[in-house]
């Protein structure tokens, strides 16, 4: 297909998060005209209320979703290449004690599996504390403690990542507009037409593809695009966070919650501690997500049970939103692949993400691409997001 200049843009993207900006980045470096529209903010939504985590998904091996856990590991190695001041290695450690599901020799074997599918380096791999540095991690509780596990992740800042691919977008050509409301689109005969609201001005835009980045309102969006493209079910599900005084020193800790046994991460994060998170489907506006009082307390005794001598002092509390298949049961035993439904698969002009992983969010660009493909014309690349850098 010929580059024909009747239409703005080849991309265009609604949604300014970090799923929004990785496809800006991925289609400028391949040359393509792209532009991002947001409403609020970059990294308004559920790109600044995620867990802070770049990493392959440990648990994710229970559910046996090898292959999103080898991408999800593929993907932090590189994060970690190419962005060294906003991703960081960090520490893992997991407790056990008589009570905890999850035994010593499923974690031998889960743990064996994250390194080789991250390629048995020696920085992925993973060991047992000795028992005599037991105390000194963090005033976590030694009563009949039996193993302490530690692997490696890494941990960034998601809203300073998600603004970073936006700066390296824009390098390349991509364009912001922002805040701007997103009001309707309309499939033409070439494309797609769009209507937004940006200040006072009423703009038109054209593009051969449009991709609803929505996130949360991805849903909403496609209801504003006419025809009505496919949108698989699914459901929001909430997950609190937690602010307390003080930063662990010594790493993450992976511990089981003693109420249900669900994963919960105590992290640092600056010079306090993350602790989180719970998990509740949403029914209501996602632009209102409450941290409720009672999940508060759900995790707060999770942290009184596993360190009783740290303060419980909540500093700030937030919920964010995750896009999962609708389903009953556990959210955290749900696939966490990413479905990207479109218009028309031969000939695609709208594309909507639904799921995702922080993570995962380059490899997740690059199928978006590759799917619009066929309605995007020839170009020339400007670069390769699997080494520009970050920062």
């Amino acid at each position: 297909m010929n580059r024909s200049d009747q239409l703005d843009y080849d991309v265009a993207i609604i949604g300014g998060g970090i799923h929004g900006v990785g496809v800006a980045q991925v289609a400028a470096a391949a040359g393509y005209r792209a532009i991002v529209i947001e409403s609020r903010a970059l990294a308004a939504g559920t790109s600044c209320r995620s867990s802070k985590l770049i990493h392959g998904g440990l648990r994710y091996l229970e559910t046996l979703q090898v292959g999103l856990v080898r991408e999800s590991l593929t993907e932090r190695e590189r994060l970690l290449r190419i962005a060294p001041s906003l991703v960081r290695r960090q520490p893992f450690l997991i407790p056990v004690y008589p009570k905890t599901k999850r035994r010593p020799w499923q974690l031998h074997l889960g743990l064996t599996g994250y390194w080789l599918l991250a390629g048995l380096k020696p920085q992925t791999g993973y060991r047992q504390i000795p028992r005599d540095q037991w105390e000194t991690l963090d005033g976590l509780t030694t009563r009949e403690l039996t193993h302490v596990f530690q692997y490696w992740d890494a941990q960034t800042d998601d809203r300073l990542l998600t603004e970073a691919v936006m700066r390296s977008a824009q390098s390349l050509g991509a364009e912001l507009v922002c805040p701007a409301e997103f009001q309707q689109a309309t499939l033409i005969e070439q494309g797609v037409e769009l209507q937004i609201q940006h200040g006072d001005t009423q703009r038109t835009i054209t593009a051969r593809t449009l991709v609803n980045a929505g996130g949360p309102w991805a849903t909403q969006v496609a209801q504003q695009i006419s025809p009505q493209p496919p949108t698989p079910s699914v459901d929001l599900v909430a997950g609190t966070h937690l602010e307390l005084p003080g930063k662990v020193e010594h790493g993450c800790y992976y511990v089981e919650a003693p109420q249900d046994g669900r994963a919960v991460f105590v992290m640092p994060w600056y010079d306090r501690t993350l602790l989180g998170t719970t998990e509740r489907v949403q029914r209501d506006d996602p632009s209102n997500v409450p941290a409720t009082d009672a999940e508060v307390e759900y995790l707060l005794a999770v942290y009184r049970h596993y360190f009783p001598g740290r303060s419980t002092q909540v500093l700030d509390r937030w919920a964010g939103l995750r896009v999962l298949p609708a389903a009953t049961g556990a959210a955290f035993k749900r696939s966490r692949e990413t479905q990207l439904p479109t218009d028309n698969d031969a000939q695609p002009r709208v594309l909507s993400i639904f799921g995702g992983k922080l993570t995962g969010y380059r490899a997740t660009a690059e199928k978006v691409l590759a799917k619009l493909r066929p309605s995007l014309p020839t170009a020339t690349p400007r670069g390769d997001t699997r080494t520009l850098p970050l920062e």
